[in-house]
């Protein structure tokens, strides 16, 4: 993927240099809350984590979880892209944003602009997007962009009930 830029942020492939940001990013209450615990607690676990995950999945599918940056200040504020699980039969768009950023329209941003990229760039016809039920954030992010409800799923990586949402790119 070409770095996508829109009007305030920056989104570029994820590379062994944002180490550190994945090791905060993956440590904040909200992520552990919402997304999960993946057990990332060294600057060698966000290494892995990144190679197995983000990086490895632009070989294997041509797309991944993107780094999110602020485009005046350069500041990381999160990931947002396409991942594959094998519980889904599309893609699902995944995002993730520090707390501290939270509040200023970037998960919308930069969610809009990687669907905007799937559609004009990628051979995709349709994207889901899962979040837990309770998340009210990533579900108004989720609407905006476009997304609409499909149902309650449950699926391995998560406890509890997990919402499906689903976009068409036609």
């Amino acid at each position: 993927m070409d770095i996508i830029k829109t009007k305030r942020l920056i989104i570029r492939p994820l590379t062994p240099n944002d180490t550190s940001f994945i090791l905060e990013l993956l440590n904040e209450p909200a992520f552990h809350k919402y997304i999960g615990d993946k057990g990332v607690r060294t600057e060698t676990d966000a290494l892995n984590y990144l190679n197995n995950g983000p990086i490895a999945n632009y070989t294997n599918f041509g797309y991944g979880l993107y780094h999110v940056t602020e485009k005046t200040s350069g500041v990381s504020v999160g990931i947002c892209g396409l991942k594959n699980r094998a519980a889904l039969d599309i893609p699902d768009l995944g995002y993730a944003f520090l707390s501290s950023s939270w509040g200023h329209g970037y998960a919308t941003e930069a969610g809009s602009a990687v669907v905007n990229y799937t559609k004009q760039h990628l051979n995709i016809d349709r994207i889901a997007a899962i979040t837990h039920p309770e998340n009210k954030g990533s579900i108004r992010v989720l609407e905006k962009i476009g997304f609409t409800f499909q149902k309650e799923v449950y699926l391995d990586d998560f406890e509890g009930p997990t919402s499906l949402f689903e976009i068409d790119l036609n």
